[in-house]
């Protein structure tokens, strides 16, 4: 029979691709995981690895060991989380969102820990893309995306809506073609995506974000409105980042005729069972955004 702690150092190193970031993830060294890979190989008397150097690739045994492996590994580790105690405000939960609905959600989630302080957030703002790759790799419990995953791994499920804001200096009051083309276009890195969508949708003559010349730029969400505040240009913004910012008296937030919303999908593992800590910070999620629980 397969030696099942040799069998996860292997499916882990297929899937880190380095010995020494293995090691680490497996809290072993890392010449543990060269000799678990090795006594593999003894037992099953074929080699698992192409070894070059410090690189290695997977030979056909090793692909199959691969693919039949991660199963079982997955299938205990399924069967651990249920058996093993599972309290609900207790334990690290990793959680990874666009920035605007982080600046909604992070300081209730804190508030959650403060009041249950065996509750630990681990909560990291990125794009879509890097959240469903993350998912997908196990290095987070929970993401929140503004898209559903292409992914066959990672489940979403559309949770809430975020309206987008035309946002202008104060002394702007009527955000015509003109004045905007005046004003110029505050980027950010979904800048041309949600300008795109709103914009598009309320003026006949948009076509893409470059026909504005551009007046700064800011990959820092609670930063983008600095520039717009100051009279430097206007921006387009999801709603829980324009209600961060801390000066609204020096911006004017322009609701068009066409609002216009971008959906928030809930993303998890496919087929992986939510510890209850993690149901813990999704029903808080829920409870932030003032939306009903989905059937």
């Amino acid at each position: 029979m397969i030696n099942t702690t040799w069998l996860r150092s292997f499916c882990t190193l297929v899937e880190v691709g380095h010995f020494t970031r293995t090691a680490e993830r497996l809290h072993m060294t890392q010449s543990g995981v060269s000799q678990h890979v090795r006594k593999l190989e003894d037992q099953l008397e074929t080699a698992l690895l192409f070894r070059e150097g410090k690189q290695f690739s997977l030979t056909d045994a090793g692909q199959r060991l691969y693919a039949e492996g991660r199963t079982i590994i997955q299938a205990l580790s399924n069967l651990e989380q249920r058996v093993a105690d599972d309290p609900a405000y207790e334990g690290l939960v990793r959680v990874m969102s666009p920035g605007s609905v982080g600046l909604k959600l992070y300081p209730h989630l804190l508030e959650l820990q403060r009041q249950y302080p065996k509750l630990v957030i681990d909560y990291r703002f990125a794009p879509n893309t890097d959240i469903e790759r993350a998912i997908s790799d196990d290095r987070i419990d929970i993401g929140f995306m503004t898209s559903a995953s292409t992914l066959e791994d990672v489940s979403c499920q559309p949770i809430a809506k975020e309206s987008l804001l035309l946002v202008t200096p104060a002394d702007v009051v009527e955000p015509s073609w003109e004045a905007l083309t005046k004003l110029g276009f505050i980027d950010h890195p979904d800048g041309a995506h949600h300008a795109g969508m709103l914009l598009g949708a309320n003026y006949s003559e948009f076509q893409h974000s470059n026909l504005f010349k551009t007046k700064g730029f800011s990959n820092q969400i609670g930063l983008i409105l600095e520039p717009v505040s100051m009279g430097l240009g206007f921006t387009v913004l999801p709603a829980h980042a324009v209600e961060a910012f801390q000066n609204p008296q020096l911006v004017r937030i322009h609701r068009l005729a066409v609002p216009v919303n971008e959906t928030l999908h809930l993303a998890v593992r496919r087929e992986r069972p939510l510890q209850n800590r993690m149901n813990t910070v999704i029903a808080e999620t829920r409870k932030c955004l003032q939306i009903p629980c989905l059937k």
